[in-house]
């Protein structure tokens, strides 16, 4: 009787934690869409092999650009600031830029 009890007790005591951790939490929804709002695509700015994706005819995606600051690959960076990143080959630009 008293490991009935005791089990019975142990259950509950999980289940009502678990309850509450639960609703502490935003739903994962939320977190993409604030990520999203606060990075923007700056081109000519990655590394060779470092871009977050899209580096133009001859690439697929991610680190696939070719060379330093190729002007066709992008890289994610804090909104605001990719027209500030200076680069030996200039500044960064919202839009892809030849090479």
């Amino acid at each position: 009787m008293n490991r009935t009890l005791a089990i019975t007790a142990l259950t509950l005591s999980a289940l009502a934690a678990g309850a509450a951790m639960a609703q502490d939490t935003k739903p994962m929804g939320d977190k993409m869409t604030d990520k999203m709002a606060t990075v923007e695509k700056c081109f000519g700015v990655s590394m060779a092999g470092k871009n977050d994706c899209a580096a133009g005819p001859g690439t697929t995606c991610a680190g696939t650009s070719k060379m330093d600051y190729q002007g066709n690959s992008w890289r994610n960076v804090p909104a605001g600031t990719c027209a500030t990143i200076k680069t030996p080959k200039g500044m960064g630009s919202l839009t892809p830029i030849k090479s």
